[in-house]
């Protein structure tokens, strides 16, 4: 018996996860190519000082990469979702910290205007968001990490129907170049909101970044808040609304790091395969053995099924789907993708040997960066513990 052929509405069977259309294709073209001549170049240096280039900022802007689902109206592609995460996996290829600051851009301060803001948050902020401003999401607290709701940060309503921030927010990814914070605090009476800050604000200010082993171009430090005054225009999704804002974005933000790990994976293996061709060991290329032809093709098979789920639970998502199975699909795709990756760094570096150990190699950077991924936006065990309680 013949098993039945699955067709699509008009008749023909349904595209593989993986093959993208003529627009994603080129777009994805696009964002390699920008990367590779643009990001590359810059990625040792910027690890080092831990800033975003100041050109490469501008450039990313022009490139379209810090826009790419905001409609065109406001200044953006009017790209989907799908071509975010495109955009994060290319730029995470050469450099996951470059990509760590376009996700949070994209994923967790531009979507959640797109996806809860109201309009007029949209006529105002999205066009600077998509032409010259920084996006950053604050968030974690020193004692709110996983508990990301058990933060002190206090919104306290003002005589002319606005309020005053007071509180610190520790771990902002992109801290250091924003130009506005997505910031949560908690307001009497409501529980969390989420308030759109921006950087001039009086009693805002940044410390000193954050020293951390990897993506160090995300420019991370904490947001000082000091009896900071908020519009009720800037309060998104409303008092009381923040848990929410937060869920919904980090929904997509988990889908954002997800990408960040399938390309960091790639890039690994595309060094190690271009390693593997040219270093010579007992008189020919060390990629004629079969312990290290055997190491890449598990890598590279592990980082198809990443990508797989991957593309899958973003295209399930934009299609929409209700809350309990969006957390379920992101937290899988998370989870699975930063594992693979973490594997894939390791043992790509290895085939390098001791020049993996080095920085002469983006390797031992790629190594670096790659354990971020387990932590940020939900650590491996909180999303295990959100599968575990789908099942």
């Amino acid at each position: 018996m013949s098993a039945p052929t699955v067709t699509t509405g008009n008749g023909a069977a349904p595209p593989p996860l993986t093959r993208l259309s003529p627009e994603d294709e080129a777009w994805r073209a696009h964002v390699r190519a920008f990367a590779e001549e643009h990001i590359a170049p810059l990625s040792d240096r910027m690890d080092r000082d831990a800033t975003l280039d100041p050109g490469l900022r501008e450039k990313l802007f022009s490139a379209g990469l810090m826009a790419v689902e905001a409609p065109a109206r406001y200044g953006g592609r009017g790209g989907s979702l799908f071509q975010v995460v495109l955009t994060i996996e290319e730029v995470a290829r050469v450099d996951p910290g470059v990509a760590v600051g376009v996700d949070v851009h994209n994923a967790l301060v531009v979507a959640t205007l797109l996806r809860q803001g109201t309009g007029d948050q949209k006529r105002r902020r999205l066009p600077l968001l998509a032409t010259r401003q920084v996006g950053a999401f604050a968030l974690s607290e020193e004692n709110a990490g996983s508990d990301a709701f058990a933060g002190t940060t206090t919104a306290v309503p003002t005589s002319d129907g606005g309020y005053r921030i007071n509180g610190r927010k520790r771990w902002t990814s992109n801290a250091g170049q924003a130009d506005v914070f997505l910031v949560f605090a908690r307001t009497e009476g409501h529980g969390s909101s989420a308030f759109l800050v921006d950087r001039t604000a009086e009693g805002l200010s940044i410390d000193p970044r954050t020293e951390q082993m990897g993506v160090r171009a995300a420019a991370t430090a904490d947001v000082v808040l000091t009896d900071v005054r908020v519009r009720r225009q800037d309060c998104v999704g409303g008092p009381g609304g923040g848990e929410g804002v937060a869920i919904g974005a980090l929904d997509i933000g988990r889908i954002g790091i997800a990408a960040q790990m399938v390309g960091l994976a790639q890039g690994a293996l595309d060094e190690a395969v271009a390693y593997s061709r040219t270093r010579e060991q007992f008189g020919q290329p060390i990629g004629s053995y079969q312990g290290v032809r055997f190491t890449l093709a598990d890598i590279a098979t592990e980082v198809a099924a990443a990508r797989a789920l991957l593309y899958d639970v973003t295209r399930t998502v934009a299609a929409g789907t209700d809350i309990a199975e969006r957390l379920r699909l992101t937290a899988m795709a998370k989870y699975f993708a930063s594992q693979v990756a973490e594997r894939a760094a390791s043992r790509a570096l290895e085939v390098l040997g001791g020049n993996g150990f080095t920085r002469e190699y983006p390797l031992e950077r790629f190594y670096r960066d790659v354990k971020a991924g387990k932590i940020y936006e939900g650590t491996s065990n909180m999303l295990l513990r959100s599968i575990a309680g789908s099942l």
